[in-house]
């Protein structure tokens, strides 16, 4: 039977599809909260419940934290094509604040909205609804012709927003089981509205933190106030010693491993219909803040950051408090790109601040430590233009090969421990609000997503 039948039956099929969806969005499956795991355990059990019901082998396997899903299944009975892994992720973040939602996160909602229909609920976006685009354009597949066009193997995560710490042991001790010729992500999103895309870089991720303590108690202001050095003064000098008035990172040696993007690339970028005033203003700002010397998607994609996540210390209460406090805190992040390297940039920023130390101060750093470098993506494999094809018939636009100014630690992970090279394709939208209150995902989306994947696999198995 012809891709054209699997289209029809996908189109048939949507509302069913989107009610499926919703069974899985109404599981509060919050891996970082402990409140929330017997709910994780509900999101894997409805998962492998799921693939079965396609006819996949599929089992919840456990891990010392929340379990993964692990499915198999062949595809034609000439064992013809490739084989392909599956990652997606079954955890969704918190929902905090509850208070800004204007439904219950999960209770989700079909709703109308300027830009066509969309789905409300925690995890419609990230990373549920992007999860079961890909399951759900199996299931066509599988119902017009009797059987998917390649084998196929999925592999769904329970802890992504929690920072993953049983992925990569579950990984290394069944290399073997997800050995495949190519990985398949789906966690992305389209670099504008109507535009496919296909990830081949992604920043990698560096996180940090430290406390400054200067007096041993919290001091009365009257009393201290001159002579008594303030923590939340100090900590302010340091963190604005970062940057320099052009945007650029100061901290020594910030900078190595960091690449040029390629011209080739570069041009296909400044093609690819990014908005930047639509991408500023849809926020609140009038003008990018980064390096003034780079353009803002370039900004976004192929230069590294450093960012500050949270500054706290002394009194939050209400009114006022006339007190020196003893500590102050700080969060950081570093986005990473090229060759950056996460350990040798943490000691490098560690060095940056305690060099500027004032007497006085003790300093301690977080000793959780969290690192993962870049990922550059192998777009000369033929997978990725037969994907890029497949991508442009289903939206008559030309896909493009784009950066992420996130991280997907998945990818290189695939890469270090299982030797596999990732494909990222994803139709989420920079509006949809993921990790913040009020999450949706385009029907759209979820729609013309299936039967993009749909075709990937068609062009894939040919």
């Amino acid at each position: 039977m012809s891709l054209s039948a699997v289209l029809a039956r996908i189109d048939d099929q949507l509302p069913t599809a989107t009610e499926r969806l919703m069974g899985l969005l109404r599981i509060p499956s919050i891996s970082t909260d402990p409140a929330y795991r017997d709910a994780c355990q509900d999101a894997a059990d409805w998962l492998v419940a799921d693939l079965k019901s396609l006819g996949v082998k599929a089992q919840k396997r456990p891990t010392p934290g929340h379990p993964m899903v692990v499915g198999h299944i062949d595809g034609p009975s000439d064992g013809a094509g490739p084989h392909l892994l599956f990652y997606g992720h079954y955890d969704v973040q918190p929902v905090d604040p509850l208070d800004l939602w204007n439904t219950d996160p999960f209770d989700p909602q079909l709703q109308d909205s300027d830009h066509g229909k969309v789905i409300r609920a925690r995890g419609a976006s990230d990373d549920k609804g992007q999860l079961m685009t890909f399951v759900e354009a199996c299931r066509a597949y599988k119902d017009v012709t009797g059987a998917l066009p390649c084998k196929i193997t999925f592999f769904f995560e329970g802890e992504e927003e929690s920072g993953s710490p049983s992925l990569i042991p579950f990984m290394r001790e069944n290399a073997d089981e997800l050995s495949a010729d190519i990985a398949l992500i789906c966690d992305t999103s389209m670099v504008a509205p109507g535009v496919p895309s296909i990830a081949s870089q992604l920043r990698g991720m560096l996180k940090d933190e430290f406390t400054i303590t200067g007096p041993r108690i919290d001091l009365h202001s009257g009393h201290y106030g001159g002579p008594g050095l303030n923590p939340l003064r100090e900590i302010s000098r340091l963190i604005t010693s970062f940057h320099d008035d052009t945007g650029r990172v100061a901290v020594e040696g910030f900078y190595e491993g960091v690449h040029e993007v390629p011209d080739d690339l570069l041009r296909q970028w400044e093609t690819c219909g990014f908005d930047e005033h639509a991408y500023l203003t849809s926020v609140g700002y009038t003008q990018p803040h980064g390096e003034k010397a780079y353009p803002t998607l370039v900004q976004q994609w192929a230069r590294p950051t450093l960012e500050i996540n949270g500054l706290w210390g002394g009194y939050q209460g209400a009114g006022s408090k006339t007190v020196i406090p003893s500590k102050a805190h700080c969060k950081l992040t570093c986005r990473l790109v090229g060759d950056m390297d996460p350990d040798a940039l943490r000691a490098k920023i560690r060095k940056h601040v305690e060099d500027r130390l004032s007497p006085d101060v003790k300093i301690a750093w977080d000793q959780d430590l969290e690192g993962s470098p870049a990922a550059v993506m192998n777009i000369d494999r033929p997978e990725f233009e037969k994907a890029r094809a497949a991508l442009s018939d289903e939206w008559a636009r030309e896909a493009v090969f784009t950066g992420m100014g996130g991280s997907i630690p998945i990818a290189g992970y695939f890469k270090e421990i299982l030797g596999l090279d990732a494909m990222l394709i994803g139709f989420a939208q920079e509006d949809d609000a993921i990790h913040s209150p009020n999450e949706k995902y385009n029907l759209s989306s979820f729609h013309k997503g299936i039967r993009s994947w749909a075709r990937v696999l068609d062009a894939l198995a040919g």
